[in-house]
């Protein structure tokens, strides 16, 4: 598949604000099922002040300063991929996940070694008992770590309610799990708590998804939205990608752009502004398929 996504943000400020600096993770990543033809970025008003670097994690960062008087901030990235279908292991042939924990914790190869630093608490992820009961029932002794992590994927789709109003960026996978509430980010960070808990290795990803409206009715041109799911570590099968909000393996419509530890690691947008008094904000997205 071919796209071509619209991502935009746009600050209006009360009143001109004297400088901003911002980091942005908008550049989408070349994986092996991913291949990035063209990502431009364009910023208004022209920062004094733009670099490109590649984080700790191998995501493209970008970070600028507008150092001028200015009412608005307009950042705009356009980006055409191409995506291929992942090859995913079966998932009943997946090593039993209390093997895939010894192997992560005793670093048996290079990848597994690698693969260890997601299985840590991380700044917005905890590991706490609520984590460890909820992800249990999927987990029975032996089974396949690929087998339980598709399961507690599916619990989640099922037992939780998307809802855009229940949560903030700063709501705790405690709160989460004990409302049954939230959006594709909150899910993403349940789902990693409960891998967690067990001794599994799993990260965060951020990205899009083609979304396709109702039959009969048009696609909306800009209604898009980013996107967030997880990689989980499959010894000798490397990461597979799951959707916990649409419950599936992810595929080639689900476009990467970064990966972490957290949503804190891979934030699209953050930054901050000196004046501006009070900020409206505005944020697009269009995932278009190209012919």
């Amino acid at each position: 598949m071919r796209y071509c996504i619209t991502h935009k943000t746009a600050y209006r400020y009360s009143e001109p604000a004297s400088l901003s600096q911002n980091e942005l993770f908008l550049h989408p990543r070349e994986t092996v099922t991913q291949r990035v033809i063209q990502s431009r970025l364009t910023i208004v008003p022209e920062p004094q002040y733009l670099h490109q670097r590649m984080d700790y994690f191998g995501n493209i960062a970008h970070v600028f300063m507008v150092q001028q008087p200015h009412e608005e901030l307009a950042m705009s990235t356009v980006s055409r991929v191409e995506t291929s279908l992942p090859v995913t292991p079966a998932a009943a042939g997946t090593p039993p996940w209390e093997t895939v924990a010894r192997r992560l914790a005793a670093h048996e190869s290079p990848a597994e070694l690698e693969a260890n630093q997601f299985v840590f608490v991380s700044p917005l992820i905890a590991i706490s008992p609520a984590a460890a009961a909820y992800a249990h029932p999927s987990f029975p002794p032996g089974t396949p770590v690929l087998t339980g992590a598709l399961d507690l994927v599916h619990r989640i789709f099922t037992e939780f309610t998307y809802d855009k109003s229940a949560t903030t960026v700063d709501t705790t996978v405690d709160q989460v799990l004990a409302d049954r509430k939230g959006v594709c980010q909150d899910f993403a960070h349940v789902a990693i708590s409960c891998l967690r808990a067990l001794g599994l290795a799993a990260r965060y990803v951020s990205g899009y998804l083609e979304t396709k409206p109702p039959p009969g009715k048009p696609r909306l041109v800009g209604a898009d939205a980013s996107h967030a799911w997880i990689s989980l570590f499959v010894p000798d099968a490397g990461w597979v990608d799951l959707d916990p909000t649409n419950n599936l393996i992810a595929g080639e419509s689900h476009i990467t752009v970064a990966w972490g530890r957290d949503y804190g690691d891979v934030t699209p947008v953050k930054g901050v502004v000196m004046g501006g008094g009070v900020h409206s904000l505005s944020v697009t997205v269009d995932v278009a398929v190209q012919a």
